[in-house]
């Protein structure tokens, strides 16, 4: 039956060029079950008839580089989710075309091209955006953010606008929205297969690391002698399954929606720095919109904080396997990738070679060139103050959502 041909890069491709990319990857994100070509093209001609019900006043170009449908369902990070909901609160005012997939921008230069104004909104983690917009890197010190609940509690709080988010509109004209939260380790590759579990950080001294754009999480590796080496992603995996590298800097919900799984062998949660994937927008295409749009971008973001709140924690847990002893079904199950949590009195020992708090000398000109940026303020001292208003074991559902922009 014609329903129940699986769909394939090539179907999905052919429903876009007739229906667009956007109502297709909208219309293959809301089906629940396996997707076939029929229950797609149904699915894509209803979400694109809806979507041109109305003539937009504005439609904005949404660079969401290497994310789309599939990986999306791995790491919830609500890019598609945010791009849907845009247009029903905006009731069809504003129009989102999202081009994943590094269709239009990747990691690296997504900010640069919001920067440029082609295009309006952009997805990337800060810390490969930190090389283009070097206020980014505020997130980044080591060991400033004790949990994924203080980094939500942040994104949240009021004074994350005068540390974070103005200075961002000001030096960088990025008018920054929302973020996943995760905080990054070690993925190591297979010559660790047969190693033991690693349960402290000298185990893990010596290793060669893949490291990201991020330019203070090297710092922090070379802190604790774990030898950042900057390679593409492309040489990445087969740099672990090679063993030409030991392991990769990232976070886990990266680790599995970037396929890097069937390469790993340990996921080592080091909790060493943030991974942020966040989603942001020119400034100066947000001060040109009415003032009622403005509101419903605001509190589309303030909404998609929470769906990230919510649904990444639980895919961490039912998805990725983000957990000692992940679930057979979970991406890290699957391949067997096992979890190395470590205890807080190695996760202090870590902290105490490399964090500002306990060796401030290597930070010194960074944590100055910030806080000039900033404006004066000492910024890792206040983020790491906020970041310690909430008990350290509180979990990330208990975060209570605040509209940071009011009353800031």
């Amino acid at each position: 039956m014609a329903n129940q041909t699986p769909l394939d890069r090539r179907g999905f491709l052919r429903i876009a060029g007739r229906y667009g990319l956007t109502s297709t990857v909208l219309a293959a994100t809301g089906i629940v079950g396996p997707l076939t070509l029929e229950g797609v093209a149904q699915a894509a001609a209803a979400t694109a008839d809806a979507r041109n019900a109305s003539t937009p006043l504005m439609t904005l170009k949404f660079g969401a580089s290497g994310f789309n449908e599939e990986n999306l369902k791995i790491q919830e990070s609500g890019q598609l989710w945010f791009a849907q909901e845009l247009e029903k609160r905006s009731n069809g005012a504003l129009k989102i075309d999202f081009i994943g997939s590094n269709a239009i921008c990747n990691q690296l230069d997504c900010v640069k091209k919001a920067q440029q104004g082609i295009i309006d909104l952009f997805s990337a983690s800060t810390q490969n955006s930190a090389g283009a917009a070097p206020y980014y890197n505020v997130l980044d010190f080591a060991y400033m953010f004790p949990s994924r609940a203080a980094q939500h509690y942040f994104l949240y709080h009021p004074k994350s606008e005068k540390l974070f988010r103005e200075p961002m509109r000001k030096r960088h004209n990025i008018q920054f929205l929302y973020s996943h939260c995760e905080l990054r380790g070690i993925m190591l590759g297979k010559k660790f297969a047969d190693a033991p579990l690693i349960t402290s950080v000298e185990q893990l001294a010596g290793t060669k690391n893949r490291v990201t754009g991020t330019q203070l999480g090297r710092i922090a590796m070379q802190l604790m002698n774990l030898n950042p080496v900057p390679i593409s992603w492309e040489e990445t995996l087969d740099g672990l399954k090679q063993g030409l590298i030991d392991g990769a800097e990232t976070w886990m919900g990266a680790a599995a929606y970037a396929n890097m799984a069937p390469v790993l062998s340990q996921a080592v949660d080091l909790k060493f720095f943030c991974g942020t994937e966040h989603t942001a927008m020119n400034n100066k295409t947000f001060e040109k919109l009415p003032s009622n749009l403005q509101d419903v971008v605001m509190e589309t973001s303030f909404a998609a904080q929470q769906y990230t709140q919510r649904e990444q924690e639980k895919a961490l847990i039912d998805v990725v396997g983000a957990v000692p002893n992940p679930g057979p079904d979970t991406v890290f199950g699957k391949n067997k990738v096992r979890v190395a949590t470590l205890s807080d009195a190695e996760i202090l020992k870590a902290e105490k070679m490399c964090s500002p708090e306990y060796n401030p000398k290597p930070w010194e000109e960074w944590r100055e060139r910030l806080s000039k940026m900033s404006g004066g303020q000492d910024v890792y001292k206040e983020i790491f103050d906020i970041a310690r208003e909430i008990p350290k074991n509180t979990a990330v559902a208990d975060v209570k959502a605040r509209r940071w922009w009011q009353n800031a």
